[in-house]
This record gives structure tokens, C-alpha cells and sequence, in this order.
């Protein structure tokens, strides 16, 4: 009982997974994403297996509507799953079972992918992918998080409003961003405030962090002191 969007961004080479809803903690069982292979959603009535099967499909090359079908074909409850996915070649496709609760429905285009379900009507979804394209230039979790604004302004979740969350990763085997609101009168206001202070307190200190390219990453004990002090933090390692 939720909408979100998987997406891919072919500069970036990140994938992200941007889901809202009227029910706790939604982060916590529906966004899957994965370097490299690409982002999955799974929702309605949710089952958690399905997203890393659909990633481990397309790790092997199978297109993400093959992998869907695939990660489906042993559950006895596909006609209650909705689930969407897309990959690094930019490929989308989505599922919406036939026992999902109206309104749902799903749109995919290179990329991108909007899916949901107990949604207000179609216009969640129409203005959602409106909201979505019309934003070129903003970057990727920017645009997830306007375009799930339109889609919220449009009805939402027929019942109300609880939880989001964003999630985004890029070059490493761990999301560069993970953000949950898991209950909130205004989950999308609130998601949207901790966006800004990741933006000013770990954004920038990304390309210090250990990763695949730099594996210890900053470990200049004079360097990092001297960021404490530009802080105003009174603060020493060891020596």
C-alpha cells in the first residue's frame, strides 16, 4: 500500500530508490538497491526475498523484467506483490499482481520506473512521473524527492501519510545515501529536511570515507584534526 520510483542515472552510473506511504517504516522492507546492478522496489503486500532476487538476476544479465518474472515464479502470493526494477543498461519493468488493492498501476520509461497501489486514483502516478521528468537538472535524489511531492499533492495513499524513505548508491557496495522517515504526520516534510543535513553534514565528507578506490580512505591525523577545528570542536586524536 504505496508508491515509489526506482531510477537510474546513466551519468552518475547511481541508482536510487525514492517510496512513501501510509503504513511504519516503509524503508525498512521495500527499497533494494545494489552497485553497479541497479534498484528494485518491492511493496503491496511486501515480500522482502523478491528484491534481492530481482538484483541477483540482473547481476547475471537477465533483463529486469526476466528477473521479475523469475523472482515471482515460486511465490504463491504474486497476484498480492507489486514490485519494479531497473538496471545499468537503463532497462525498466514492472509487475503489479492481480489481487493488488485499487487503485494501482505502474509506469516505466528508460531509466525509471513508478509504481503504487491504495493510491487515490491515477493522477498519483501521472503527476509522480510528471514530477519525475519535468526536473532534468536537478540531481537524482532531488528529482525523487519533487516528484514524489507531485504525487502526494495529487492524493498519495488513500489513506494518509506515514513513512518514506531515499535511498541512493553509486560506486560502493553500500548506499552513499539511506534516509528513513518510519513515522510522521509529514513524512515527505521531514524527508526532505534530513535530505538538507546530509547535504551539509556527510555529503561533502564522502570522498574522505573508505571505498573500493581509496580502501582506507582519509587517515591524516593532522588533516582530520584541522576539519574539528575549522567546526570550532576542541578535539584531539592520539598520538
Amino acid at each position: 500500500m504505496t508508491w515509489s520510483i526506482v531510477a537510474h542515472d546513466p551519468e552518475t552510473g547511481a541508482f536510487a530508490v525514492a517510496v512513501t506511504t501510509c503504513a511504519f517504516a516503509v524503508g525498512a522492507s521495500c527499497p533494494f538497491v545494489r552497485s553497479g546492478v541497479g534498484a528494485v522496489s518491492t511493496q503491496s503486500m511486501t515480500n522482502r526475498y523478491l528484491g534481492p532476487a530481482v538484483l541477483d538476476g540482473m547481476a547475471r544479465g537477465l533483463s529486469p523484467a526476466a528477473a521479475i518474472e523469475g523472482a515471482l515464479a515460486g511465490d504463491e502470493g504474486r497476484g498480492l506483490r507489486q514490485i519494479h526494477a531497473v538496471d545499468r543498461h537503463g532497462r525498466s519493468a514492472a509487475f503489479t499482481g492481480a489481487n493488488c488493492v485499487e487503485w494501482c498501476g505502474d509506469v516505466t520509461s528508460a531509466h525509471v520506473s513508478f509504481a503504487g497501489n491504495m493510491l487515490a486514483g491515477p493522477a498519483v502516478l501521472a503527476d509522480t512521473y510528471a514530477g519525475f521528468v519535468t526536473n532534468p537538472d536537478l540531481p537524482l535524489a532531488e528529482r525523487l524527492l519533487a516528484a514524489l511531492d507531485a504525487g502526494e499533492a495529487a492524493g498519495g495513499d488513500r489513506r494518509g501519510r506515514q513513512s518514506a524513505a531515499l535511498v541512493l548508491t553509486t560506486t560502493e557496495d553500500f548506499p552513499d545515501l539511506s534516509l528513513r522517515v518510519d513515522d510522521h504526520p509529514l513524512p515527505l516534510v521531514e524527508l526532505r529536511r534530513l535530505y538538507g543535513i546530509w547535504q551539509r553534514d556527510r555529503a561533502p565528507a564522502l570522498r574522505d570515507q573508505p571505498s573500493k578506490a581509496r580502501p582506507s580512505g582519509m587517515t591524516d591525523l593532522d588533516s582530520i584534526e584541522a576539519r574539528w577545528i575549522a567546526r570550532g570542536l576542541d578535539l584531539r586524536l592520539r598520538r
